[in-house]
């Protein structure tokens, strides 16, 4: 019976690296709880997940940039007596601009969304996952989070704090069974570029960027293997090995000169 196979959570899971995560989940028999803003998209992955895999699918419309709607996920999956067994923290935007010159107000949604969100599903499903002694989260993260972004500054702070915070609460429980991931992605062909209104800086239009349903293997193999971290790509990799190796200010001018304006 579908109901007997294991449940995941992915926000943001209707589009880019969430949806290709999610297809992945589904493919290996797990069942789903999709959390994102558009119900139409939810409802007709739902129905297309739920026809080719036969998985039970439940969705909850939330928009995770408002700070009592990561509360109410949890309350709602509760209510359905819904046991996660892996945690996804997916969802996230950005805002592009001169930090003088963005919208204070968009920023904080963004903060919201990119770190209150991520802590509040974590705290409580990381409790239910210690009280078993198993479960697995993945927390999606971004190489703009080994360095700081000048034209992405609020973004990349957002990042950095995946990063630290996650590395953290690993050796808070090392001792368990309870395994959590970083994955860190490059630039990727999604939807995140229109959103924080990017299209017209250099990394967008030179148009290097990584195919979301790679990113996503990368990330569900290293879930599933139980390791620490990932970073996804040859070519990101060697930005975060040069990042941690040149000189700071050598770091910020690579980082603007792909940021800025083409």
């Amino acid at each position: 019976m579908a109901n007997d196979k294991k449940y995941a959570l992915i926000t943001g899971g209707t589009s880019g690296i969430g949806l290709e995560l999610a297809k992945l989940f589904a493919q290996e028999g797990f069942n789903l709880v999709l959390v994102a803003r558009d119900f139409s998209d939810l409802q007709a992955i739902s129905a297309e997940f739920k026809h080719q895999f036969n998985i039970d699918v439940t969705t909850i419309e939330k928009d995770l940039s408002k700070k009592e709607a990561p509360f109410e996920v949890c309350e709602e999956i509760r209510s359905k007596n819904i046991q996660i067994d892996i945690l996804v923290n997916n969802a996230g935007q950005g805002a592009y601009g001169k930090f003088s010159e963005t919208d204070v107000n968009r920023e904080l949604e963004i903060i919201q969304l990119n770190i209150a969100a991520y802590v509040v599903l974590t705290k409580y499903f990381l409790k239910d996952m210690l009280s078993r002694n198993e479960g697995r989260i993945l927390n999606v993260a971004s190489i703009a989070g080994k360095m700081p972004g000048p034209w992405q500054s609020v973004y990349h702070g957002t990042k950095a704090f995946v990063v630290s915070w996650t590395e953290a609460i690993l050796q808070e429980i090392k001792d368990t069974n309870i395994t959590i991931t970083t994955l860190l992605p490059g630039a990727t062909a999604t939807d995140f570029f229109h959103k924080a209104d990017m299209e017209e800086s250099t990394l967008v239009q030179k148009g290097d960027l990584a195919d979301p349903a790679e990113v996503a293997k990368d990330g569900y193999k290293a879930l599933m293997a139980g390791e620490h971290k990932i970073v996804s790509g040859w070519k990101n990799k060697a930005q975060v090995v040069m990042s941690n190796i040149l000189p700071d200010k050598a770091v910020l001018e690579m980082s603007e000169k792909q940021n800025k304006p083409a």
